[in-house]
């Protein structure tokens, strides 16, 4: 299992890396800012170590349990409040750029959960110059 302090420094690490993308989407502002990010990553991050240590915890009473499940929620629920910040205005989309870096902050804070910090990093170095 995932040790505590573990946890909590992953969590950090993940709200970290969401506020670099929340805050260049603040600066620029846009509706989903610096507490949006902080808090989408943290929330992945944990859905992530949760589930870790949930397969971990009951492995002996359920053998094939797959830490991947949880995570597997996150992506289609961040799917959906993606589609929420896509508008449509006459012929223009408004919205795209905030969908897309939400659902792929949530993966960064995924791959934070799972212990992928190096990952996790690149991608949002990656993220954030492809959003400058």
């Amino acid at each position: 299992m995932i040790a505590e302090n573990e946890i909590v420094l992953r969590l950090l690490i993940a709200a970290g890396l969401g506020a670099v993308i929340g805050l260049e989407r603040e600066l620029r502002g846009q509706s989903a800012g610096l507490r949006t990010y902080i808090i989408l990553v943290t929330g992945a991050s944990l859905a992530m170590t949760i589930s870790i240590n949930l397969a971990m915890q009951f492995q002996p009473l359920v053998p094939n349990g797959d830490p991947a499940r949880l995570a597997a929620q996150v992506v289609s629920g961040i799917g959906f409040l993606g589609a929420g910040a896509i508008l449509r205005f006459g012929s223009h989309v408004k919205g795209l750029t905030t969908a897309t870096s939400l659902w792929s902050m949530a993966m960064v804070g995924l791959a934070t959960g799972a212990g992928h910090t190096y990952a996790a990093v690149a991608a949002t170095i990656i993220l954030l110059v492809a959003l400058v």
